[in-house]
């Protein structure tokens, strides 16, 4: 039987702990970006539980993967969407799970792109086990210790879900 995660509990929680955070270190009037497209959902979600204006914007990493040259492009590859300065700004990073890092380093790659934060903290819905580069959210709604044949996927956007998934691996006839 599938395992049911209440999202929407996750992400009052989250909103509660970031706003604790952003306190702890004194940031205000942040900027949140989400990554396309389970990030941008669950910063939706966040702005509404934090009832906060703050702008939005959406980071499409697909060009800033370093698996890029071997996937090659997705034919709806939509543009960033980063419609303010992000100098010397802090920004919430916001990503639907965090597994090996590569997704958050391509997006801090293309961050900086734009401009020099003065700073930069990750919020994600799922941190997983996994992680191959020394990435940890500052703001995570669960963690999840998952086998290497199972993958977490949020679905969306309304409503938004928590899947697992386990890869099928072929066997020997």
């Amino acid at each position: 039987m599938p395992q049911r995660h209440d999202v929407n509990a996750l992400l009052k929680s989250m909103a509660k702990d970031l706003n604790r955070f952003m306190q702890a270190k004194h940031i205000h009037d942040p900027l949140m970006i989400g990554i396309h497209t389970g990030g941008v959902w669950v910063a939706q979600a966040l702005l509404e539980q934090l009832a906060m204006d703050i702008p939005l914007g959406a980071l499409n990493i697909s060009f800033y993967r370093d698996d890029f040259t071997r996937i090659g492009m997705h034919p709806q590859v939509q543009p960033s969407q980063l419609d303010f300065d992000i100098e010397d700004r802090h920004i919430i990073l916001v990503d639907d799970v965090l597994h090996t890092g590569r997704t958050i380093r391509a997006a801090l790659n293309e961050i900086f792109d734009y401009g020099r934060p003065a700073s930069v903290s990750l919020a994600v819905l799922v941190q997983r086990s996994g992680q191959e580069l020394p990435v940890c959210a500052d703001v995570r709604g669960m963690h999840m210790n998952l086998g290497a044949d199972e993958h977490v996927k949020l679905t969306g956007p309304d409503p938004l879900a928590l899947q697992i998934q386990t890869t099928e691996t072929p066997t020997g006839t």
